[in-house]
């Protein structure tokens, strides 16, 4: 009985430790891990997705993006994560990226954008993954998944600047289509 009341309150105290250092935690331990899985996955898509189209291009040229010939749109039955990595589904969890009702239709990984089969990907929507792309060409995918994640716990999706400013390309888009 003592050994349990020592194992929980070790455990408490652990917790209480995590919660106050969590910013530490996510921007040394979780982050890299993250952005390494990222990168990868940026890799493949640029393997096995497909090239945008003539309007495409166009819409991705008007959108500012430097080198629109190299974005992919990969097609899949889920949006990936990397949920084998138990550490990294509890942050995506607390972020609100992945979990119960929520449904990830598309994401961008550097010049790649994941997409969910049967998601109607139309021009504001895609015009708002390819901010996301213009996000990253303008800096890099390690900067803009540190400042998403840190923004993500600060803002919360809708209010995230990085979110803000995709979501003014679905309204102009939507407005001239």
């Amino acid at each position: 009985m003592k050994l349990l009341k020592i194992l929980s309150l070790s455990i408490a105290v652990i917790l209480v430790v995590l919660a106050l250092s969590y910013e530490k935690i996510i921007a040394n331990a979780l982050l890299p891990q993250y952005i390494a899985w990222a990168q990868d996955t940026d890799a493949n898509g640029l393997k096995i997705g497909t090239p945008l189209n003539e309007q495409e291009l166009l819409l991705a040229a008007d959108i500012g993006i430097q080198k629109p010939e190299k974005v992919r749109i990969v097609y899949v039955d889920e949006v990936p994560f990397p949920y084998e990595n138990f550490a990294l589904k509890v942050l995506g969890e607390t972020l609100g990226f992945i979990g119960e009702g929520i449904v990830n239709n598309a994401q961008v990984f550097g010049y790649s954008i994941y997409i969910r089969k049967g998601y109607q990907l139309d021009t504001p929507k895609l015009a708002h993954e390819l901010v996301h792309v213009l996000q990253i060409e303008r800096s890099d995918l390690t900067s803009v998944i540190t400042q998403h994640f840190s923004d993500m716990a600060k803002y919360g999706y809708e209010n995230a600047p990085l979110e803000v400013e995709a979501f003014k390309a679905n309204q102009k888009y939507s407005a001239r289509y």
